[in-house]
């Protein structure tokens, strides 16, 4: 009898797209792999009336995925990187990360070509803290809106003309076919990436090695040292959802030791501060984890400690 996997995903279009591309290349390798698809609903899923900094933050989106691992329920869970949460839970790991899809911000609108022609006032919306305050810095006369769902939620509140444009990331359009609907990219410089954007990741039990094995010929290498040094700038600046951090790692092509350039970003909700900083580097742990020393340095280390404060207070 063939071997079986069984995928963990989230029910909502992008999660699903995901799983489906997962099985396509596992099946494409493994001609006679059977491969199922288990869809949960996450917390994360259910709860769309309130900000993720409020509830938690994006490992709700995951928790339920990774207890189906545990249980033996599921063999992989398929994630988008920014929603992994930085500590796995024990017995856990990412196994493999595919190659990353484009990692830049999208500016959706109906009426306008991009932010600069945004009439004074007019309604943005976005899930994202980091987003925001990048948009706030930017333009702080906007209404910047929180907005949650899926994608095609997003898209038809924009639609019924609640919002005068959105912003998403781009790989998540590019995935579900909606490319067109992209009015206009946003460069890594005005708009840093969140920490794993654009890639997707595969997590299993450790020590599974049969499961391993099939995993193995689908990471990337060159996305998996982007996403280790963003995810170490994180660890060490102890980032989660109630933080706008952003970070952007990417191998320098044509350069000797095949070196890395990466650019960071820690911001106050508000967009009134924003910390900057870039490092170029060879390893990517302590490329991440450098660059994070730089930006407390340079301010971030009150930032962090006002919005962890402030974080604190609110849950008690």
């Amino acid at each position: 009898m063939p071997p079986t996997l069984r995928i963990a995903t989230r029910k909502s279009p992008l999660a699903l797209w995901q799983a489906e591309h997962v099985r396509t290349l596992l099946q494409q390798k493994f001609p006679g792999l059977q491969v199922e698809i288990l869809g949960m609903t996450t917390q994360g899923d259910r709860i769309l009336d309130t900000p993720l900094a409020k509830i938690g933050g994006k490992g709700l989106f995951v928790k339920e995925l990774e207890q189906g691992l545990l249980e033996g329920r599921a063999d992989i869970a398929v994630h988008s990187m920014k929603d992994v949460p930085v500590d796995l839970p024990k017995g856990l790991e990412i196994a493999a990360i595919l190659a990353r899809e484009d990692p830049r911000d999208a500016f959706v609108s109906c009426h306008y070509s991009d932010i600069k022609s945004l009439p004074l006032g007019a309604k943005v919306g976005t899930s994202s803290l980091r987003r925001q305050c990048q948009l706030r810095a930017r333009r702080p006369d906007l209404q910047v809106l929180d907005l949650r769902g899926n994608v095609n939620t997003r898209l038809k509140r924009l639609d019924m003309g609640e919002f005068d444009a959105i912003l998403l990331a781009g790989a998540g359009l590019i995935r579900l076919g909606l490319r067109d609907r992209i009015t206009q990219w946003l460069s890594i410089k005005e708009s840093v990436p969140a920490v794993g954007q654009g890639a997707i990741g595969i997590e299993c039990r450790s020590g599974d090695d049969v499961t391993r094995h099939f995993l193995k010929v689908l990471h990337d290498p060159e996305t998996a040292r982007c996403i280790s040094a963003e995810r170490a700038l994180n660890a060490k600046l102890q980032g989660g959802c109630q933080v706008p951090i952003a970070a952007h790692a990417s191998i320098i092509p044509k350069i000797e030791m095949s070196w890395m350039w990466m650019r960071a970003l820690v911001g106050n909700p508000e967009g009134t501060r924003l910390v900057r900083a870039e490092v170029f580097g060879g390893d990517s742990v302590e490329i991440g984890e450098a660059l994070a020393e730089e930006l407390l340095i340079c301010g971030a280390k009150e930032i962090l400690e006002k919005i962890h404060k402030e974080a604190k207070g609110f849950s008690n």
